[in-house]
């Protein structure tokens, strides 16, 4: 074949340059063939869009464009031209062609319609089709997004470990990190297993959370954030929880709760706002196939503000839907942690637009919450989204050294290895507070996906440890 330079289908759809020859390389969405003419959809990842190529079949060979099956890979020199057809602007007639890689029968992403449930048997194939494709270009849009923001408001991108010997909720369900060898633990007399001969010489896990050291950031540079892989190791099977997930937590130095709740709005519509402007043709897909409200819901959270609603009045909302009829499948009660029924009832039903949940009872909250002065609540800012429940989890940060080790012994939290964390209320403590947010649930609410196994290309969930 002639040498000619790639290009990639996105920009070939987008060309004018007609009569010019060009070469497409990608993978086959579909072939038609009859005697006079054959027709090759080719995508090669870089749009939702395929191109179209025509083939004239009595200038190749019959046995090679046998060859030329759903998922094979072939490279495509031909003159592009004003398509015929409707839904398309371009094409290309074929010159020549070359099969890099065949695709046999037996290819699982061959048939239309298999289940989500299904392709996650191949995540490693199923990035290939339509939907996927969407998925992952804007999640990676969603990352640009992420680090442009912070950057323009001067944010610094701060790398929090992965390994920790400090549990960052007290919730205690983290993976272990380990050199020792699992067939042959040494252990004390009380029967507990000794790490001096470890790695790292004590018992680390894998990190729940980045914000603890991301504190340390905020109290020497200002302003940082996170954005990385972080691991819980809850048996959980649910739509909305993944054992690795990627989290974004900025911190931030001298920021009141109001403040906090103004970066947390702001910052999410800057993402859904990035994703209307930069992910036109795969959201427009995944509103036709996923969710036909997609893209007006995306659109309705940038036209209002946020409802800010203190906990106990959401509470009273709450009870007052049970007494009118509506029926809960976990009770309500002030106290309670609330169920993403609950959370999902006062954003869809009751003012139907976003709403940042503050002034949570302190029980039910992690210690480093400032607690308010009614001493039974504290500064805790939950943003709820539509289908999707808590989106965001951030509080102010309680900065006095007395009343944090005061939570920290009533909570009986071992803080034997964190030691360096109470030394920013020691020396030079400041008012400072930050947010979560989870990568995964901000890409279910942008795409209209319903399980977070598929807005993720590997996930890791109980049991589930594929690829």
């Amino acid at each position: 074949m002639q040498t000619i330079k790639r290009t990639k289908v996105v920009d070939l759809l987008k060309s004018k340059d007609f009569g010019s020859m060009v070469n497409v390389r990608g993978w086959v969405r579909t072939h038609r063939s009859s005697k006079a003419v054959d027709f090759i959809a080719l995508n090669d990842g870089s749009t939702i869009k395929n191109v179209q190529v025509v083939v004239d079949p009595t200038l190749f060979d019959d046995e090679l464009l046998k060859q030329i099956t759903t998922g094979s890979c072939i490279t495509v020199n031909g003159e592009l031209v004003e398509s015929q057809g409707a839904g398309q602007s371009v094409e290309i007639q074929c010159r020549e062609l070359a099969v890099y890689g065949t695709c046999g029968s037996d290819y699982p992403m061959q048939k239309k319609g298999q289940s989500f449930e299904y392709m996650r048997q191949f995540a490693h194939l199923r990035l290939r089709t339509n939907t996927f494709g969407a998925v992952m270009r804007i999640r990676h849009n969603m990352a640009i997004a992420i680090h442009q923001y912070f950057h323009n408001h001067g944010f610094c991108y701060f790398h929090t470990p992965l390994i920790t010997a400090s549990d960052c909720e007290g919730a205690g369900q983290m993976f272990q990190v380990t050199t020792k060898n699992l067939y042959d633990l040494k252990k004390d007399k009380e029967g507990k297993i000794i790490y001096d001969d470890d790695f790292f010489g004590k018992q680390t896990s894998l990190t729940v959370s980045g914000q603890l050291e991301g504190e340390l950031g905020a109290t020497a540079l200002g302003a940082i954030y996170t954005f990385g892989p972080t691991f819980r190791a809850e048996n959980s099977n649910t739509p909305r929880h993944l054992a690795e997930f990627w989290m974004i937590e900025p911190e931030v130095a001298f920021i009141d709760m109001n403040d906090l709740m103004d970066l947390e709005e702001d910052f999410i519509k800057y993402c859904v706002q990035w994703a209307l402007d930069n992910c036109q043709d795969d959201l427009e897909f995944l509103n036709k196939m996923i969710d036909k409200t997609l893209i007006d819901r995306l659109k309705s959270v940038l036209t209002d503000s946020f409802v800010r609603l203190p906990y106990t009045e959401g509470i009273k909302i709450l009870e007052q839907a049970v007494a009118d009829g509506r029926k809960f499948e976990f009770p309500v009660s002030w106290g309670m942690d609330l169920a993403s029924e609950h959370e999902r009832y006062l954003v869809e039903e009751h003012f139907k637009k976003p709403v940042i949940m503050t002034d949570y009872p302190k029980e039910i909250k992690a210690f480093y919450m400032k607690i308010n002065e009614d001493g039974k609540t504290v500064q805790g800012t939950d943003v709820l989204f539509p289908q999707i429940g808590e989106i965001i989890g951030g509080s102010v940060r309680e900065e006095n050294y007395d009343k944090l080790i005061h939570e920290i012994e009533e909570r009986h939290i071992p803080m034997k290895d964190m030691w360096w964390y109470l030394d920013t209320r020691k020396y030079g403590s400041c008012p400072h507070g930050g947010f979560g947010l989870g990568f995964e649930r901000l890409i279910l609410f942008i795409t209209g996906m319903q399980n977070i196994r598929d807005v993720i290309p590997f996930p890791r969930t109980p049991k589930t440890a594929e690829f």
